[in-house]
């Protein structure tokens, strides 16, 4: 064997083990990584809600939430994924029933009830807009869906009349 043919080798070899020490260490951060998930629970958004709803007077009475309190859940429960905590939040603040409180509301709560910041007129309009926009697809949603209903009951009673109409005519000229 040639010095550069061994060379070429000895290279392959190298690549060969470094790919093999790269696969390895993926393994391992993907075992390490599953452990971890496994550790937490394992809570969907509207789990988190209930629990906390069980642990906040702020969220069981739907009272308008202190910003930044994602933070705070986060430090009363580390094991939870932020992920969860802020879709948990979008839920939580997108509904009807909290927007209608924020509507109304002057003080925000933080986790264990107390008033920590106020509401202000921005976002008092911002509930009531979004509540005006929501009432008003809702509202178009049910119309649209009673003008279909009407035109299908429209055109069952078309089909009838036709089919009565027909049954006249073969009667009338059957007999003959």
């Amino acid at each position: 064997m040639t010095t550069e043919t061994r060379s070429e080798a000895q290279l392959d070899e190298q690549a060969t083990e470094a790919e093999t020490h790269t696969a390895e260490a993926i393994a391992v951060e993907a075992t390490a990584e599953a452990q971890l998930a496994a550790k937490r629970p394992h809570l969907d958004a509207r789990g988190l809600l209930l629990k906390l709803q069980e642990a906040s007077p702020t969220f069981r009475d739907v009272k308008p939430l202190a910003l930044r309190i994602d933070k705070a859940i986060a430090a009363r429960f580390p094991d939870l994924d932020r992920k969860v905590i802020r879709s948990a939040m979008r839920l939580h603040t997108a509904s009807t029933r909290y927007l209608k409180v924020m509507e109304k509301a002057t003080a925000r709560f933080d986790l264990d009830g107390k008033p920590e910041g106020e509401v202000t007129e921005e976002q008092r309009a911002h509930a009531k807009q979004t509540l005006k926009e929501r009432f008003a697809e809702s509202a178009k949603r049910k119309k649209d869906a009673l003008e279909a209903e009407k035109a299908k009951r429209e055109a069952e009673e078309a089909e009838r009349r036709k089919a009565e109409k027909l049954q006249q005519l073969l009667g009338k000229f059957s007999k003959g």
